[in-house]
């Protein structure tokens, strides 16, 4: 994954992972390293040689100088991982020479990853986890969505509900592959594309889904299905919600059709 150098430097260690934002004044203890912030799920276990994924930082200033010490105590994590970095942390890291890097999605992290920071490139890398790169198309046509079910066949999110989706194969472009996969899984070849939407990442397992979604408007309710699929239905985009869908997908609608 690809960040923003805040303290060059190179790092590596297993993932402590908090979801919740971090102070460093009386979050953690700079004496033995231990996370103290009950709300964190990281609550009790020891920053000291970890890659610290979490957020954001908070708290008083004085946290930047509680980094510090911390670093000295030898109880500093290895590397930091935020999805923004405020200036406390910040600071901290450069007073404490702790390679860190921003603008990652720390959601991605797992406890206990094996995480190599190369703070100098902006570069984080989970080892032993794949990236694959797939398309979600989503059809609009009187106001309703298409969701398909997923069929035995497949090889992953069998039973659950999707849009039309598929594989970008390494000859394509995303936007070629959505027009592919719309053909093959749909027998559609004839839908308007309306929009697209940024890149959505989404961690199953040892995988990251990294998802590129397009809308199209469909002129027909007759969708020709092919093995992936058993059933099908036109919802209402309120009513996704109760059906039991591939990891994102809600999101991903509400992305396209807010625009």
């Amino acid at each position: 994954m690809k960040g923003r150098r805040i303290k060059a430097g190179f790092g590596r260690g297993k993932a402590l992972v908090s979801t919740v934002p971090l102070s460093f004044l009386g979050g953690v203890d700079p004496a033995t390293g231990k996370v103290l912030d009950p709300e964190s799920e990281a609550a009790g276990e020891s920053v000291s040689g970890t890659v610290l994924c979490f957020p954001y930082g908070k708290g008083s200033t004085v946290g930047s100088y509680s980094m510090y010490q911390l670093k000295l105590n030898g109880e500093g994590p290895a590397a930091i991982v935020n999805w923004s970095a405020e200036p406390i942390v910040a600071t901290g890291a450069i007073m404490a020479e702790i390679p860190m890097v921003d603008r990652v999605d720390v959601a991605l992290f797992r406890k206990d990853d094996d995480i190599i920071v190369d703070a100098s490139e902006g570069t984080v890398e989970i080892v032993g986890v794949e990236e694959r790169h797939v398309v979600t198309n989503i059809l609009l046509r009187k106001g309703k969505v298409l969701l398909l079910r997923r069929s035995d066949s497949v090889g992953s999110f069998r039973g659950k509900w999707a849009g039309v989706s598929g594989f970008i194969e390494a000859h394509e472009g995303a936007e070629e592959a959505a027009r592919r996969e719309l053909a093959e899984e749909a027998g559609l070849i004839d839908a308007k594309l309306l929009r697209s939407a940024e890149t959505e990442r989404f961690r199953d397992g040892q995988i990251v889904w990294c998802v590129h979604p397009f809308l199209f408007e469909a002129k027909s309710a007759s969708i020709k299905m092919d093995w992936e699929h058993q059933a099908y239905e036109w919802v209402a985009q309120e009513d996704i919600g109760a059906y039991p869908t591939v990891p994102g997908l809600q999101k991903i609608v509400c992305k396209l059709l807010e625009k």
